[in-house]
């Protein structure tokens, strides 16, 4: 039995726990509250995607006569194979069975409905990734074709990362929700309140909260409420989370309290802390933070507790027990390393810092807490927090899922997991800005970061302006080559239809794009239209970025707004070109495809110099800087005499180098690599020139000959 009950209902990963209910149970650790925690939507997939209910799904769909198209026909045709391979799928998705990607690449093996039809030429497309990979995307196409036939024939609201999201975007009034859920429980909501009603009688909680990030788990969120309001009524509901955060701000209608007793906004730790003691512990002195709720039918916001917010460094460690670890499934959509992070692997994920250091893009919701309030963590705790997760889940891969990692924090937790040889592998988020010199990269590289993903946005300097990115293009591909040349793959967030956006802008943006890919300096990337949010400079300030927005009364969520763009252009229509061209440029094919090609519609000539991106890269790196710090992550060299010199071998992972250079220069440089170990204190460029100096003349002349760029390009880093 637990006090609390912590749920991340359906749908989110399929790969890894959305992390949210584990940062709250970590917390809850540190002040003696009992709580468990559950990923309801990999329970609901995991029970879905088995013998038993693929055999009462489709004699489902043949009861409710649903069954229609000549796909879905197929499938059903075939429905004997898709009941008897159904569980091998799952166990090797799972990682159980690894045996079995012999069997799944077989042309035989597996049935194959629509989902099959574009499949890629799997030779040429996974000749980089592998044959146990090639095996994923088939077994993962194998499912998409079955989520095909759930949507089409048992439950349209399906999808493996949402579920109903429809009915939950831009839901300024309560109204069709609130209809839908006085409907009969769909298939999967059966499923789901029947997983849900084990929990609460094992656990038996006072307190059940729901974390609900995106809109695609509202609708599963009110409906898992509604069930325990009707089952469990002496049992207390909340919802937070991300989907509240940005949506729910502006909430009247007091419906929903039918459903939830609470309702919580932005950090978590101390409103439910505060919450947990006033239904664990009930008195007239009622002390919340940031909550909403209902008194005598009229919806309250109470926010009187006079507690600051917990800092990070007190938070605690997230604690991934009780969620079912060995049953998430990893899957691969499309044949591309970088894009497969998402859906591929189990990753414990941590924060490096609350908030976004930059906190100045006119799209983002800058006004809220979650990116407003800028902290970061120091990199000991950080590194501290992964071996504890390691010791913990036996993973040792981390997704840091942060707005924007800071480069100078990113630098002093590469050198922490460096100093204590710890293996990791990790990735985040980061804005693509001129800290990340070649060097830098170098270092995170060596502590085991194997892709980053970032915000081009709109490739066009004026409107990276507009947006106030503070980047622009020339010193994207500068940063992209760096981390390219590291070995670290970079993912590109794309967007068009930003605000007096015009076509040529647009076209332009498509050919920066097609030469970043051309060049290999970006290996995956993913358009997205612009949207309009209430909490955004451009949402808070509409005319100054030429918009009109068609406003609405607000008694629900209020977060995307629909709006009118002073250049009357139909950006929609660019859709479909923008991902089909992006879709062959992460295949490495198309390059040479005239951008025309990609539209079927007059589109103008680009105006971008077909180099542009090639030139960027031709400009030398700035001088080093004097409070560069100099590390050294090579070992110790053998020494030979070269008659008047010392030649120095180096031994590394790919083989060994040589330098030859003066006794002289030599004596010095191994006295010095042992004092630029992560492990010793820091030194300075100016300090490694102040001593080089005591004893050489002109340091600068020696820091840029032909051997020591030959040491800076084999472990020898500026950071």
């Amino acid at each position: 039995m637990k006090d609390l009950l912590l749920i991340t209902p359906p749908f989110t990963q399929l790969n890894t726990p959305y992390p949210a209910t584990a940062y709250l149970k970590g917390f809850l650790n540190t002040r003696d509250i009992s709580s468990f925690q559950v990923d309801l939507g990999i329970e609901v997939i995991v029970e879905l995607f088995s013998k038993e209910q693929i055999r009462q799904l489709f004699a489902f769909a043949q009861t409710q006569q649903t069954i229609q198209s000549q796909n879905a026909r197929r499938m059903y045709a075939l429905r004997d194979v898709y009941i008897h391979t159904v569980d091998g799928v799952i166990d090797f998705l799972q990682g159980k069975n690894p045996s079995l990607a012999r069997q799944i690449s077989t042309e035989s093996y597996l049935p194959r409905a629509s989902r099959f039809d574009q499949l890629d030429d799997l030779d040429w497309a996974f000749g980089t990734m592998g044959y146990h990979d090639k095996a994923k995307h088939l077994a993962t196409l194998y499912l998409e074709d079955l989520s095909d036939f759930i949507v089409e024939c048992v439950d349209d609201k399906f999808g493996f990362s949402r579920y109903a999201e429809r009915l939950s975007r831009s839901t300024n009034s309560f109204d069709e929700l609130h209809d839908h859920l006085h409907l009969p429980p769909t298939y999967i909501d059966t499923l789901a309140l029947a997983i849900l009603d084990q929990h609460l009688r094992h656990q038996d909680p006072k307190l059940v909260c729901f974390s609900v990030p995106f809109p695609g788990n509202l609708y599963s969120a009110l409906r898992c409420a509604q069930f325990i309001k009707q089952h469990y009524p002496s049992i207390q509901t909340a919802m937070g989370g991300g989907f509240p955060n940005t949506e729910l701000r502006d909430l009247k209608d007091a419906r929903v309290f039918d459903f939830f007793d609470f309702i919580t906004l932005d950090d978590g730790e101390l409103p439910i802390e505060l919450l947990t003691a006033h239904v664990l512990h009930p008195s007239h002195q009622r002390i919340l933070k940031r909550t909403f709720l209902c008194e005598n039918g009229e919806v309250t916001y109470i926010n009187n507790a006079t507690q600051p917010d917990y800092k990070q460094a007190a938070v605690g460690t997230p604690d991934y027990s009780d969620l079912l670890l060995d049953q998430y499934i990893s899957v691969i959509e499309i044949a591309n390393p970088m894009h497969s992070l998402w859906s591929d692997g189990r990753w414990n994920k941590l924060t490096m810092a609350h908030g976004c250091y930059w906190g100045k893009c006119t799209f983002c919701d800058i006004s809220l807490d979650y990116i407003k309030l800028y902290e970061p963590i120091s990199a000991r705790i950080l590194v501290d927090r992964m071996e504890e997760l390691v010791a913990q889940t036996g993973e040792t891969g981390f997704h840091f899922v942060d707005e924007a990692a800071p480069p100078a924090l990113m630098r002093e937790v590469a050198l922490e997991i460096i100093r204590r040889k710890l293996t990791v592998t990790w990735w985040t988020n980061i804005r693509f800005e001129k800290s990340f010199t070649r060097d830098l990269c170098l270092l995170l590289k060596a502590s085991g970061c194997i892709a980053v993903s970032g915000g081009l946005e709109v490739a066009s300097d004026r409107l990276l302006a507009l947006i106030d990115k503070g980047v622009t293009v020339e010193q994207v591909a500068q940063v992209t080559n760096h981390f390219t040349e590291a070995g670290i793959l970079v993912h590109a967030y794309l967007m068009y239809g930003y605000p007096t956006q015009t076509v040529q802008e647009t076209i332009d943006s498509l050919e920066m794009v097609r030469q970043l890919f051309e060049q290999g300096i970006i290996q995956s990337g993913f358009w997205h239209q612009f949207a309009l949010t209430a909490h955004s400079p451009v949402g808070l300030q509409p005319a100054d970025f030429g918009i009109l927005p068609h406003l609405k009364t607000i008694t629900f969520a209020n977060n995307d707004i629909a709006f009118t763009d002073s250049t009357g252009i139909d950006h929609e229509q660019f859709s479909f070109g923008l991902k089909k061209s992006l879709f062959n440029y992460m295949h490495g094919v198309c390059f040479d495809f005239h951008l025309q090609e990609w539209f079927d519609f007059p589109v103008p000539q680009t105006s971008i110099p077909s180099d542009f991106i090639a030139s960027c890269l031709e400009k030398p790196e700035a001088a080093t800087r004097p409070t560069a710090r100099i590390v050294w992550l090579g070992g110790t060299p053998e020494c030979i005499p070269k008659g008047h010199k010392v030649q120095l071998t180096f031994q590394d992972n790919q083989g060994a180098f040589r330098l030859v250079i003066s006794q002289a220069h030599a004596d010095w440089l191994l006295a010095v690599l042992p004092r630029l170990s992560p492990e010793s204190a820091p030194l300075t460029f100016a300090q490694l020139k102040a001593d080089f100096e005591k004893t050489h003349p002109d340091f600068e002349l020696f820091w840029y000959s032909k051997p020591i760029q030959v040491l800076r390009g084999n472990g020898l880093v500026a950071v």
